[in-house]
């Protein structure tokens, strides 16, 4: 079992808060990714975990036992670091086995267990090498290896994959899913990589400054955000953000184009101020002057699968996912239609989604009714 309950988190240095109260519950067998940018504090709770870190105030639970005042060691918690951790003076097999030798487990059980590990991991043709006869892949195995061994209820992984090459990150990220597939142990992996958040989590938890922003499934958060931070946050590219206001016919206008009637949002109030965001994929791009508001493409970033043009309208860069073809869009006018449904209204004040039909349900507008008379 591995059912892990955080319960009002928080955490002080020198009398300043750093965790602003953490509540999240994960079911056992879940792969839970928490993501944020360098400082929000998600290395710091995946180490309050462990037991690495003191907790300030508020409650871990593991399996219904209150982990705050047990030991590291007792807490059926492995952790995975960043920069490995190996012995450099050992061997694989014992730098897999180190942690049941501690345990003072027989020697015949640890050789079991190493062996099953690297059996999973690909690692048995190296256990009598040294880690500096192994490549970054290779030691990141080994140190997964040496977290499997101790057969934990949680497996914790701080930004693993941060000191890889590009390729080696793909190839690991798919192993780690791999591995979680077989083992099917609660995992509970910290990461600034939005790539490796998407792809690898059962669970999103989005942080920032301290505080979770939101938690949910990888399509929940990037379809859904809940505020200006994760919808800027979680996307590459983020997603399109223009300030607009209420008119008096109770329709949203942007700021830098009043004269287009977007979607209603009377309940908001005349002249009321706010955000709305809408994905780059969402926007549609023409050549034809009768589908949209105008723009310069000052850019087109290529991506292999894809390409991006990002777009100027005024003050404002707006990125746009490109149709399929070799039409070549650098340095020309285009025409971006914001007819789609897939609008967020966000509050300027606040910074978070409003609840509005504008962006909940399709919006009954041809593209023509975009283009001012």
């Amino acid at each position: 079992m591995g059912q892990l309950s955080l319960s009002g988190l928080k955490k002080t240095y020198d009398g300043k808060q750093v965790l602003h109260g953490i509540d999240v519950e994960i079911a056992d067998g879940q792969f839970v990714v928490i993501v944020g940018p360098s400082g929000c504090g998600k290395s710091t709770l995946l180490r309050m975990i462990a037991g690495l870190e003191d907790i300030t105030e508020g409650d871990i639970t593991i399996d219904g036992i209150v982990m705050n005042d047990i030991d590291p060691a007792d807490r059926s918690c492995a952790m995975v670091f960043q920069n490995y951790a190996l012995y450099p003076h050992m061997s694989v097999r014992q730098n897999m086995a180190y942690p049941l030798k501690i345990a003072r487990l027989p020697q015949a059980e640890r050789d079991r267990r190493v062996a099953e590990a690297a059996a999973i991991l690909n690692l048995t043709e190296y256990l009598d090498r040294r880690p500096a006869q192994l490549s970054g892949g290779q030691r990141q195995r080994v140190a997964m290896g040496r977290a499997i061994v101790r057969e934990p209820s949680v497996f914790l992984f701080d930004e693993p994959l941060s000191n890889l090459d590009a390729l080696l990150r793909v190839q690991m990220r798919i192993e780690i899913k791999r591995l979680h597939k077989r083992l099917k142990a609660t995992s509970i992996f910290v990461t600034h990589d939005q790539v490796e958040a998407m792809t690898l989590a059962d669970l999103l938890i989005v942080m920032n400054g301290g505080r979770v922003e939101q938690i949910g499934t990888p399509a929940e958060v990037y379809r859904n955000p809940a505020s200006l931070f994760v919808a800027s946050f979680m996307g590459a590219p983020a997603m399109n953000l223009v300030p607009a206001t209420v008119q008096p016919n109770g329709h949203l206008a942007f700021d830098i184009a009043p004269q287009l009637n977007l979607p209603p949002a009377a309940e908001l109030g005349i002249g009321t101020k706010v955000m709305l965001g809408m994905r780059p994929e969402a926007v549609a791009l023409s050549l034809d002057p009768a589908h949209g508001l105008p723009a310069t493409v000052e850019l087109v970033e290529e991506l292999g699968g894809s390409r991006v043009a990002y777009c100027r309208i005024k003050s404002l860069e707006l990125a746009v996912v490109l149709p399929p073809g070799d039409e070549d869009y650098e340095g020309r006018q285009v025409f971006l239609d914001f007819s789609s449904n897939a609008w967020h209204v966000f509050d300027v004040a606040t910074g978070m989604r409003l609840a509005l039909p504008v962006g909940d349900r399709p919006i009954n507008q041809s593209r023509r009714s975009l283009v001012s008379a």
